[in-house]
């Protein structure tokens, strides 16, 4: 077990006092298949033989919160990324880089939903793309390519397939290259008074899709499966197995069970 962001001297659990920032790296997982704060797929460098990941593609619906606690407020994210994974397969070795983007789907405590749009470089939050809106129910398709493998040199592009807008930037970051990831989360909160994570919302249950790894299908396998659990270890996220095409699933929250999506 290991932990990629500190948060010893926070309490699970503290609540921010002033409008937080957020972040989407790994928090404290369990065991080789579950996290507080992830459920979808990693696949890990030393798991697949030393490969080098310079490319990430993968396309989501973006889903519809309802408060699981009634007054609540609650925030989701469903996202692609390079870094910040299980390098090997029993998650004894971490990643502490991270670049990615996706969707944030959140409700506040009187109901009210926001979908925003985002692209984060660890150990930075969250960078807002106010440039495309998003609604529930869209269709994005995300890209993470390096321009010449092993410059630390990225285009990130998140696409609106709906209402066909897109968002592209050229960025420098120093990347492992040792983990890929197509995942749903709560993510951490950022406050004034401390760090925690964040109250998971129900969601639609959406499917991921048309998921590839260094310009090739992704190949998801289910030892490389996600659980998003809280802190008594109870599943509140769960991955489904992988689609027949294995580049897809599906993500489900306070489920028993999680069916996969037919493959398109």
């Amino acid at each position: 077990m290991f932990s990629v962001l500190a948060l010893a001297s926070v309490p699970l659990g503290t609540v921010a006092s002033s409008a937080p920032a957020l972040s989407h790296r790994l928090v404290i997982p369990f065991s080789a298949n579950t996290s507080q704060n992830w459920s979808g797929y990693n696949q890990g460098s030393a798991a697949l033989g030393g490969v080098l990941f310079h490319q990430v593609a993968g396309d989501w619906t973006v889903p519809t919160p309802s408060q699981h606690k009634s007054g609540e407020a609650e925030y989701s994210s469903d996202w692609i990324g390079i870094g910040g994974g299980c390098v090997n397969a029993a998650c004894t070795i971490g990643d502490n880089t991270l670049i990615q983007t996706g969707t944030e789907q959140d409700i506040a405590s009187n109901g009210k939903r926001t979908y925003t749009a985002w692209y984060e470089l660890i150990p930075a939050p969250e960078t807002l793309i106010p440039s495309l809106t998003v609604h529930p129910g869209d269709r994005m398709h995300a890209a993470i390519t390096e321009k010449i493998a092993g410059s630390n040199v990225w285009t990130i592009t998140l696409t609106d397939t709906t209402t066909h807008k897109s968002f592209t930037t050229t960025t420098a970051y120093s990347s492992s290259h040792l983990t890929v990831e197509w995942i749903q989360e709560r993510p951490t909160l950022i406050g004034t008074d401390g760090t925690s994570l964040a109250p998971l919302p129900t969601l639609t249950n959406p499917a991921f899709n048309l998921a590839k790894v260094n310009g090739a299908a992704a190949g998801l396998k289910l030892a490389q499966q996600i659980q998003m659990t809280n802190a008594s270890g109870a599943i509140i996220g769960r991955a489904s197995a992988p689609d027949s095409g294995h580049d897809g699933f599906r993500s489900c929250t306070y489920t028993a069970t999680c069916p996969a999506p037919a493959a398109n």
